[in-house]
């Protein structure tokens, strides 16, 4: 059985579908799994079992992973997101799954800039010694996230960064499913390190000017200082002040080092990423 934690997420959920179209049960941890068979197609439904789990529940852990041999992790950004990931691998070893395959970030490392992926720099290495097989995915900028942006962008026609003319790799939600689904379903899991990009990195201002293609108006890319951005999402964008200053140290992390595409998606997949540009013109009507 393939477990997910995490399945109402961005990546959980994709990978759920992922399985799902490839005829593939799968067993979907969530605290409330009611909810979450809700908001399933009719198709992905039919082959998901929802048992109730809680990352903070040692014991609903432990029955909700009975009987899995293979996991994926994901888990949103957060305060606790390094205490809980530690206590899911903690109790997927306990019952014996045997191939884990964790979401993580760029630059998880002990020393990074980006408080985040410091944490789950801790989580990776506690992954790799608890025994079990360990496939660490680390994807770039979600595309999906872009949407975030469309509010202002319908409204006034420009979006904040802090990123200058740096380039970023996004990539679409559905890829990093695919992949997991991939990886999750091998004969035989080997591990491994994966760094996952779309096929393009873009500036900001290269992204304002695709929009304003698309759109058939301009949009303008406002710079702003990473302290400048900071403040704007939690003044304006009522972000908490942790994940406003996680939005600015990863926009940071791509001016310090230039990102690039890499090959890992049509490696793992035997397919080319999805396209911004096809993405933007998906969810075109979000930003008109």
């Amino acid at each position: 059985m393939i477990a997910i934690l995490g399945a109402t997420g961005a990546t959980g959920g994709a990978t759920l579908r992922s399985l799902t179209r490839l005829g593939i049960p799968a067993r979907a941890l969530s605290r409330d799994p009611a909810r979450l068979l809700a908001g399933l197609d009719e198709r992905t439904r039919a082959l998901v079992e929802a048992v109730p789990a809680d990352a903070g529940d040692p014991a609903s852990l432990r029955a909700a992973l009975h009987g899995t041999r293979r996991l994926l992790l994901t888990m949103a950004n957060g305060p606790q997101q390094v205490e809980h990931e530690l206590r899911v691998i903690d109790a997927a070893a306990a019952a014996g799954v045997e191939h884990i395959v964790k979401i993580s970030a760029p630059a998880a490392e002990p020393d990074s800039p980006v408080a985040v992926s410091r944490g789950h720099h801790r989580v990776e290495e506690h992954l790799r010694a608890s025994g079990v097989t360990a496939t660490v995915l680390r994807p770039y900028a979600f595309m999906q996230k872009l949407l975030l942006l469309a509010p202002g962008i319908a409204a006034a026609g420009l979006f904040h960064g802090a990123m200058g003319d740096a380039p970023c790799n996004y990539i679409d939600c559905r890829d990093i499913g695919d992949v997991a689904a991939s990886v999750l379903t091998r004969p035989e899991p080997a591990g491994g390190t994966y760094e996952l990009t779309g096929g393009r990195a873009y500036s900001h201002p290269e992204l304002a000017g695709l929009l304003g293609g698309l759109l058939g108006r301009p949009v303008r890319y406002v710079d702003l200082a990473p302290w400048e951005l900071r403040a704007h999402l939690v003044g304006r964008a009522g972000m908490p002040d942790w994940l406003a200053a996680h939005v600015a140290e990863i926009q940071q992390l791509a001016v310090h080092r230039p990102e690039s595409p890499g090959d890992a998606i049509t490696r793992l997949t035997g397919r080319t990423p999805r396209t911004l540009e096809a993405f933007l013109h998906e969810h075109l009507d979000a930003f008109r």
